[in-house]
């Protein structure tokens, strides 16, 4: 476990090291004459956090001095920090990282979709925060019928509440789909800014009763896991699902199902 000592000093090269690297210009600043180290002055970086120049000394020179959220967002705003050096200056400052906003829009990485496809005969799929459906084997197009509908609108609970097949499919549909909704709140509250995932909430409770007096009982639960009845050929089938994180930067969830193996055929 670290100390607070060492938190110290690697807060202090860590800044250090982000300031050397900047121009006054990166930062529009006037372009500077020669100067004997590289990167900014220290002043500069105060004057554009907002912060005296003796407190950011301090700061920088590693000293015990408390800082706020409000502020290291303000720092790694002025020292151009991208989103893991961001985390890590609040790490580093023993403060939790504010939420990233959620987004998405976001592309699958060709090896994930790969996957997708090598998991068969075992049905498995990609979804993003909304529950856009991004990329499916055939198994999983088989039990969920994702090609009975034009790519723009294949989205997971969209189908769920609207497509009467789908519904139709799901054993006992009246308590799962309340679970499933249940689960993507958590997504939603990570996505709650944005407009597309807001206006797949406000669609589905103008065209599902069950969908809005469910969306408004405020029911949280975690990531769906576990068993679900699926009709195939009219018989019901027992799976087992559970799902992944293949890239927590698009915040992209691979789900599996795979049919329940029977003891007696093991």
């Amino acid at each position: 476990m670290r100390t607070l000592e060492r938190t110290r000093s690697e807060l202090a090269d860590f800044l250090r090291t982000r300031r050397e690297r900047l121009l006054p210009e990166d930062v529009g600043l006037p372009a500077a004459k020669r100067r004997r180290t590289p990167g900014l002055r220290r002043e500069e970086v105060a004057a554009l956090a907002g912060v005296g120049l003796t407190w950011y000394t301090w700061l920088e020179q590693g000293r015990e001095i408390g800082v706020s959220a409000d502020f290291l967002d303000n720092l790694a705003r002025v020292l151009k920090l991208d989103a893991a050096e961001r985390r890590h200056l609040f790490l580093l400052a023993h403060e939790r990282p504010p939420a990233e906003p959620g987004k998405t829009f976001c592309i699958v990485p060709s090896l994930a979709a790969r996957l997708v496809e090598d998991l068969a005969p075992h049905a498995a799929y990609i979804i993003n925060l909304r529950w856009d459906v991004l990329a499916f084997n055939g198994p999983a197009d088989s039990l969920f019928g994702f090609n009975r509908h034009d790519s723009g609108r294949q989205n997971l609970l969209r189908l769920l509440f609207t497509d009467p097949a789908l519904r139709d499919a799901i054993v006992h549909w009246e308590e799962q789909a309340p679970a499933m909704l249940a689960s993507f709140r958590r997504d939603f509250a990570v996505a709650r800014e944005d407009a597309d995932a807001k206006g797949l909430v406000a669609e589905l409770e103008a065209v599902s009763p069950e969908f809005k007096d469910w969306w408004r009982s405020q029911e949280v639960h975690a990531p769906c896991t576990g068993t679900r009845m699926i009709r195939v050929g009219g018989q019901p089938v027992e799976f087992e699902h559970t799902s992944l994180t293949v890239d927590g930067g698009q915040h992209l969830r691979l789900v599996v199902y795979a049919q329940k193996s029977n003891p007696a055929e093991t």
